[in-house]
Parts: structure tokens; sequence; C-alpha cells
């Protein structure tokens, strides 16, 4: 049985919904400890956002996860990612929250501390996470309690469409020492060379990844461990500055070019339809990328860096996670789904790297010989800056999700069109979102 969700309102209003929703909806009982799987048929329910590759190695390993146990019928459900918040928080606030959940990081928290997710130690006598690796594993604890085990984690990293480079005659600079100078003259040259009909940069402004990554290369933080807020202006003004220098000098699309393509799908962005040659991504969608775009070829290097960057800016950002519901009817058999989500090896040749590097180590080892060489190179690309990554930053904090639901967007097509100075947007921004996380303690 499938239900294919389709999108209705605006993402945004979803993480409202839970705020008002899970306060009220009785969520959050003492779960059983250690509950026994039923010899009778049961039903549960499995929920994840993708495109349709997703969803078809979904129901696939739906089918294998069936077949080994046959008494357990999984009802699939999904949707695209804009419509996707929205259902859930409806479904959470009516107390029919699917048995297990595909979560993001942006919204862990958020479901976690109003009592929505099931505590998986409550279930450790059917589960088993331990083969995830440890640093991984951890970015689904909320105040140390694991309610989500991450699918993988990725970097952030540049895109650059080699083709298009090599088809203006503009030379890659060397990506293993670049400069933010490189890289900007590399862009603005590519843009000259097209007459414009290419530009070298999709900039960033309005993705957390991104802003974080560009955070701790100038020694900051988006949040600390207590969950507060701790970004300085300075540093997010100089982010939105930054794109803005871009445009100035060509390098990147004007402005009314960048707002025609923001919020596009992904086969829709500018990196795909080959109107900008470089642009920052999670690595782990270098893969869809690559099959979006295929009269491309791509390349994924590390950031540029100045004299003055900090040591260990990346991080692995966990691309998603499987979460099971508080409220649902069948803890353990939740509890076995997602443990053979995070276990099976078949789910990882089904899987491949849709959804990022796998954290299970054994994940790779069976994934890796079936791919093709973009996989590989992607595999190879976060393998390598694991080695360079420094710890992890702390999950985002509840009531901060709209930072990744049209807030941060929001502020940054007010520095785009000069309603706001960036030093304006960025002291609007962190007001707004730091009562936001007020409000929702």
């Amino acid at each position: 049985m499938t239900l294919r969700v389709r999108r209705s309102t605006r993402a945004g209003i979803a993480a409202v919904t839970v705020c008002v929703a899970l306060a009220s909806c009785g969520v959050g009982a003492d779960p059983v400890q250690n509950p026994e799987l039923s010899e009778d048929e049961v039903t549960i329910t499995l929920n994840w956002w993708g495109a349709d590759a997703r969803t078809q190695s979904t129901l696939d390993v739906i089918e294998l996860f069936e077949e080994e146990y046959p008494n357990i019928n999984v009802e699939a459900q999904y949707s695209d990612w804009t419509g996707y918040w929205d259902r859930l928080a409806t479904t959470t606030a009516a107390g029919d929250m699917p048995d297990v959940t595909q979560f993001d990081e942006l919204y862990l928290a958020s479901y976690a501390e109003r009592g929505a997710l099931l505590d998986l130690s409550s279930v450790s006598n059917i589960l088993d996470p331990s083969a995830v690796d440890a640093n991984v594993l951890d970015s689904g604890r909320v105040d140390g309690t694991l309610y989500a085990v991450p699918t993988g984690a990725t970097t952030n990293g540049v895109l650059i469409n080699t083709t298009l480079f090599e088809q203006y005659g503009v030379e890659v600079p060397d990506t293993t020492s670049w400069t933010w100078e490189d890289f900007e003259e590399a862009a603005t040259e590519l843009s000259e060379a097209s007459d414009g009909e290419v530009h070298g940069i999709s900039p960033f402004g309005q993705d957390s990844f991104s802003l974080n990554v560009w955070a701790r290369q100038h020694g900051g933080e988006l949040f600390d461990a207590e969950g507060d807020l701790v970004l300085d202006p300075e540093i997010l003004a100089a982010y939105w500055q930054r794109a803005l220098d871009w445009i100035d000098s060509g390098a990147a699309p004007s402005v009314g070019e960048i707002s025609e393509t923001m919020n596009l799908p992904l086969d829709q962005s500018s990196l795909v339809t080959g109107q900008a040659a470089m642009g920052f991504i999670p690595a782990g969608q270098f893969l869809a990328y690559q099959s979006a775009g295929p009269d491309f070829d791509y390349d994924l290097a590390n950031w540029p860096t100045d004299s003055d960057t900090a040591e260990g800016f990346q991080y692995l950002k966990p691309t998603m996670y499987w979460s099971a519901a508080s409220t649902t009817e069948h803890p353990a058999e939740a509890a076995l789904l997602i443990h053979f989500l995070a276990n099976d090896t078949r789910v990882a040749e089904s899987f491949g790297l849709d959804r990022g590097e796998p954290g299970n180590p054994a994940f790779r080892e069976a994934v890796e010989p079936l791919l093709d060489d973009s996989g590989k190179e992607s595999l190879a690309f976060t393998e390598a800056m694991s080695e360079e990554v420094g710890d992890t930053p702390p999950i985002t904090p509840n009531g901060a999700s709209n930072i990744g639901s049209g807030l941060l967007g929001r502020y940054y097509q007010q520095v785009l069109f000069g309603e706001s100075s960036p030093e304006e947007a960025a002291e609007g921004f962190l007001n707004e979102l730091g009562d936001s996380i007020t409000a929702a303690g």
C-alpha cells in the first residue's frame, strides 16, 4: 500500500503548528521498557521524503523487511520535502504520527523535546544501533537521550562543473590549496569568458548548513551546547556581504536571476541547467546533481580558505535519521524496522548513497562495489574530508527549526533587494530566531 502526499501549504507552517499541537495532543507517555514482538499480524507505517528513485528503493526495502517478518505489514507514506513537514505536524497533532519517520536534523529536537519521539533506549532489546559510528550516532541524541538513528553524515563541499570550465577555456584553480580570492577570480573569469551566458558562482545565502560552515571558518558557531543562539552578527553580515560582492563582480548572477531560481527543485537549479559553474552543496547530494545533469561532468572540492581560516571548520552533518513515534501502538515492531534499516546490508545495496555516506561501516563495504565513478568520487570525497572535520556542532535546538523553512531565506532576500543592509538583516534575523527559541523553551 502506498500513499502519495502532495504539496500543501508552506513548510514553514509546520514548525509553528507542531509547537502548538504537540503541547496538547497527549504525546510523551512513559514508554514500555523492552516491549516484545507480537506473533499476530501487525501493521506499522513508514514515512519519508524524497524523489522517485528514493521512493522506489525504499519500497523495495519494505518488501525485503516484510519477507523477513511476514506478520508485519509496512504501509508507506511519502512526499516531497516541501509538503512533508506540514503533514507530519498535522498527523502528530492528531495523535497519529507514523510509527517510523525519516527525520531531519532541523526538526529532531523540536519533536523530541515535546515528547513526540520514542526514547530508543526503551527498545534496546530489539534495536541495536552500535554499528553506526559513535560520533555520528551521537547526533541523534537530544539532552543525552537517543531519539534517532542517523542514516549517515556528510560534509559541505563546492560542486564544480568542469565541463563549463573546459568549454570556455578557464582553468580550475588548485582546489587542494585554493583561497577565496582564487575562487572568485576563477568564477569572474568564467562569467566573462562566456559573455554572461554562464556565471561562475551560485552564491550561498539562505542555507543553514553553509552558514554554519562559514561561521566555523571564522571561529563561530550557530548554537552552543545549551541550545543558545551564539552566532556573531558580524559573521552573518559578512556571509551575506560576500554574496553581494560576487554579484557586483559578475562572478554570480544578478539579483533578478538569483531570485528566479531560488527554491527551485534540484533538477531545475542553475548548477544543473548549466547557468552556474560552482556552488555550495551537501557533499552527499553529489550523485543527485550528477544524475540530474548527465551532460556535464562535476567535481567536488573542499571550501576555499584564507590564511586566518580556523581549522576543523568542516563537520559531518547527519544526512537524515530514523525515529519512532512515542504514540506508536507497536514500539517493538517499529524498533525492529529501524534495526533492519540501520543494520541489514541489503538495505545499503538498495539505497546506495541516496541517504548520504552510510554511518554503518558494513553498509559502506556493501555499497562501494556497486557504485559508478560518480558514486566512488562522492564516497572518496566524504571519507577524505572525514580526516579534516572538527567536532560536530550541537543540533538545531527546539524553536529554531524555522531557520531552514524560510527565515534565513527571507532576510537574505531583503539583503539582495537592498531592503536591508547585511548588518541590519543580521540583527533582525538573530533577534527573530532568538525570540523563537525563547518562546519554545
